[in-house]
């Protein structure tokens, strides 16, 4: 009696786990899964941080840490909510809402301060101190809370019965990193 029971359960088990994998693959699973990877600090999205840490030369070592675990903080503290999912044969667009830390008003702060008080950021020769002024954008951006919220149109592609997300636009990424300048 067991043995047939099992055999009447099992194919509806296969059926569950065949339905679940299409279900993972969907548009609106894909983006989710995208948006996952940095609450998560998924190691891609942590390595792609780090390679543009080490693009820019003007930081030293102690603000290149900084940096970084600013933006883990925002990563980690992303918030996003999908609208909706429209599918048009092998496209898709996801419509998202998403609430990131207000950095880019931080940064317009930081120049606005810099520009009224430059001479805060002159080194001991009297010239300019670049490492000055990033050390207190840095201090400005650690201690944002004000966050924003922005809606973004993701598309995606359907390539071997599998969707993948389009790359993202520089505006896109502008917004997810809180620094689009609205």
């Amino acid at each position: 009696m067991k043995k047939i029971l099992i055999l009447l359960v099992l194919p509806f088990l296969l059926v569950a786990c065949s339905i679940g994998e299409d279900m993972s693959n969907t548009p609106t699973r894909k983006v989710e899964t995208f948006f996952l990877k940095y609450q998560s600090l998924d190691e891609d999205v942590l390595d792609d941080l780090d390679d543009i840490i080490k693009e820019d030369e003007s930081f030293n070592n102690e603000q290149r840490e900084k940096y970084r675990e600013i933006f883990k903080r925002h990563y980690e503290d992303l918030k996003y909510d999908i609208k909706d999912e429209k599918i048009d044969g092998d496209s898709a667009t996801v419509e998202v809402e998403i609430e990131v830390y207000d950095y880019s008003r931080a940064l317009a702060r930081a120049e606005a301060y810099m520009n009224d008080n430059h001479d805060e950021f002159l080194g001991e020769d009297g010239t300019y101190d670049n490492s000055k002024f990033i050390d207190y954008q840095l201090n400005e951006l650690a201690n944002v809370d004000e966050t924003i919220i922005y809606n973004l149109s993701l598309s995606l592609r359907k390539e071997n019965d599998e969707w993948v997300m389009n790359q993202l636009t520089s505006v896109q990424e502008e917004k997810i990193n809180g620094i689009y300048v609205y």
